[in-house]
């Protein structure tokens, strides 16, 4: 089965999706900052991707050092079995982010493009072509919260969710719940997904909550 019909697949089975960062204990103790990693997990409660920076070495540090949550990577999401479900590529740009989406196979599935405000954080959710299909509002007063929108219709919501005072204290890891009620198209919650995770590196990384 090719990848991109089993990721799209699985996700046409979930109105709701929960993004947590996960954190190994050794960076946590000696706050040194890895490669991010994540879990995707379904409303039924379970994982449906596991999603992790590729590359290692010297290299990624200095980017992650220097750059920060700037840096271009390249973020690969495979299902508990191992497939390469999805691939997330973000080049480095000095303004207004953007990332790429392709397929395990390297077909392009779209983009994910911010979008310049003065007092909103809009990013548009491109098609294959480079076509709008949805845009994402931050609100400038809701500084957790994205509103996704077609036709200026909100059909569903990628909002950064606070995880109790005791895993705050020990750890910057993001917890989002994604949610796409009114999404029918298994292409664009795909690309919602994806945005999840150049959101928490734009506007999350350096935060440290």
């Amino acid at each position: 089965m090719p990848s991109d019909t089993t990721a799209l697949a699985l996700l046409q089975q979930h109105h709701a999706l929960r993004v947590r960062q996960t954190k190994e204990w050794g960076e946590i103790l000696v706050g040194f900052e890895g490669r991010n990693r994540y879990q995707v997990v379904g409303d039924d409660g379970q994982t449906l991707f596991l999603a992790g920076e590729t590359g290692s070495g010297l290299g990624l540090f200095l980017l992650r050092s220097f750059l920060k949550a700037s840096r271009p990577f390249t973020m690969e999401l495979k299902t508990p079995g191992g497939a390469t479900a999805l691939r997330l590529r973000r080049p480095w740009r000095f303004w207004l982010s953007h990332m790429d989406v392709e397929d395990g196979d390297g077909r392009h599935l779209g983009s994910v493009q911010q979008r310049f405000s003065f007092f909103r954080r809009n990013y548009d959710v491109l098609g294959p072509s480079g076509e709008v299909l949805a845009t994402l509002r931050g609100p400038f007063l809701k500084p957790w919260t994205f509103h996704l929108e077609q036709n200026g219709r909100e059909v569903g919501s990628i909002r950064k969710r606070w995880s109790g005072l005791g895993k705050e204290m020990f750890t910057d890891a993001d917890n989002f719940g994604v949610t796409f009620e009114e999404v029918r198209d298994g292409r664009l919650r795909t690309l919602v997904m994806a945005a999840t995770f150049l959101i928490d590196f734009v506007h999350f990384e350096n935060t440290g909550d």
